[in-house]
């Protein structure tokens, strides 16, 4: 089968199967992972789609055939390959997905030893060009590593359920929305231990996505839920995405909470417990998030949007918590990686605390500061974008403080905005915030598209 290194990205290898992403490709990343990361264990495992199996079986034969053991974890989400590689001090881990994409896409992200992120200046870039090496030798050689089939499951459900106080939570009634993702088996496990009372949607497993493609950023994605938590009169709803690294989140009215309001949230969570921490965040939106950490004693730490930046600010400071608007969540004691099944706990459990619904717990915050949420605008090539940013900055950068963690952010006294260009697609990505005025941060939105799109 002829290899197509097309799907290497920013942070992973993504593409349609078996064009892209298929059983060469995987076979030769097996081959060469062991001799670039010096790996003689690596966890694998992959999500429900239907090419799943069969690429685990082409990277098994791969990884075996350098001499590396395969910790075969099955099917599961992106971050219990994260733990699965932590908990047992593996030296890498390969999750087999493509996350959020429709059915006829797959791919693979990787970590190594200690859970570091594998990203372009860290290995992915290495791993593609040995291959696409064609003066190695690709044929077939003795396995003279083992596969092994290993249950992380209850370790990986204490770990979960570590983060909240069991006894204090209360008996909250919780629509849960798994995509026919991979989820589905983490939500029945977790049940078994939690007084919620869990109102399924989707929650079998299915590679077909026969209910839409599971991705709860797109609006298509979000009637169902908001749909089934009026009707059950549930105090909130979860919706996750296909590998569950993402959890998002609805009010009792069916409101979507942008994930920007659950950065906030889940400082808070950490800051009362531990006073003092370090709570890093992405520059999109920043005010709220500075407001809350700052008000509970705490020290704001902006980072670069992307889990490598995020992973490894977190590790030089320290920091309990990191979060971007994404929906992407970090945490410390989760070997500093992102999970999508910690956040909604932590969030019942502050809801466990008080009177109030979820809508009036973000009402004040959403008044205070009102965002925009991430607006895209496909663009020709990245050239575009330089050009769209330069113009930017010199319409608004006199007036206002910029910088440039990210793309480029001008703050006024009452405003401000983020523009910059998307990592993996043709897109300039706009977000604007302003200090409780709605109607500002909507005229300076509309005022900036015409630019942008002008």
């Amino acid at each position: 089968m002829a290899i197509n290194t097309s799907g290497f990205g920013a942070y992973d290898i993504r593409g349609i199967y078996p064009e892209s992403i298929n059983q060469e490709l995987a076979y030769r990343v097996g081959r060469v992972f062991p001799e670039i990361f010096g790996a003689k264990k690596v966890a694998v495992g992959h999500d429900i789609r239907l090419s799943g199996a069969t690429l685990f079986d082409a990277l098994a034969r791969g990884l075996t055939e350098s001499g590396c053991d395969v910790y075969d974890i099955g099917q599961c989400g992106t971050e219990m390959i994260y733990f699965a590689t932590g908990f047992n001090d593996f030296d890498g881990g390969i999750m087999i997905t493509a996350s959020h994409n429709p059915k006829e896409y797959n791919g693979m992200k990787f970590v190594g030893k200690g859970v570091r992120p594998i990203a372009p200046k860290t290995g992915l870039l290495d791993i593609k060009a040995a291959v696409e090496d064609e003066t190695r030798d690709w044929s077939f050689r003795k396995a003279t590593g083992t596969v092994r089939r290993i249950d992380i499951l209850p370790d990986y459900i204490k770990c979960l359920l570590s983060y909240v106080d069991i006894k204090k939570l209360k008996p909250l009634k919780v629509v849960i929305n798994t995509g026919n993702g991979a989820a589905g088996p983490i939500i029945n496990e977790l049940e078994k231990f939690l007084p919620f009372e869990i109102v399924k949607v989707h929650n079998n497993t299915n590679g077909y996505f026969p209910n839409g493609v599971p991705n709860p950023l797109l609006q298509d994605a979000r009637a169902e839920t908001s749909k089934a938590v009026v009707e059950n009169g549930a105090a909130c709803g979860i919706a996750f995405d296909g590998d569950f690294d993402r959890c998002f989140l609805f009010d009792e009215k069916g409101g979507f909470i942008e994930g920007y309001y659950m950065v906030g949230f889940l400082a808070e969570s950490f800051l009362e417990k531990h006073t003092g921490e370090k709570i890093i965040f992405d520059p999109r939106a920043i005010w709220n998030t500075i407001d809350i950490v700052e008000s509970l004693g705490g020290k704001p730490l902006m980072c670069r949007s992307g889990h490598v930046y995020i992973k490894e600010l977190m590790r030089a400071e320290n920091a309990v918590y990191g979060g971007e608007m994404s929906a992407h969540h970090y945490f410390r004691d989760f070997y500093l990686c992102d999970s999508g099944m910690i956040p909604w706990l932590l969030v019942l459990e502050l809801m466990s605390h008080t009177d109030k619904t979820l809508s009036e717990l973000m009402a004040e915050r959403i008044a205070k500061y009102p965002v925009s949420g991430e607006i895209n605008t496909k663009v020709s090539s990245t050239d575009k974008v330089k050009e769209i940013m330069a113009k930017i900055e010199q319409i608004y950068g006199a007036g206002g403080k910029v910088y440039k963690i990210d793309g480029i952010s001008i703050d006024f006294d009452d405003w401000r905005f983020n523009l910059r260009g998307s990592q993996t697609e043709p897109y300039i990505r706009l977000n604007v915030e302003a200090r409780g005025d709605k109607s500002l941060m909507e005229a300076k939105r509309d005022e900036l598209l015409a630019i942008i799109r002008g």
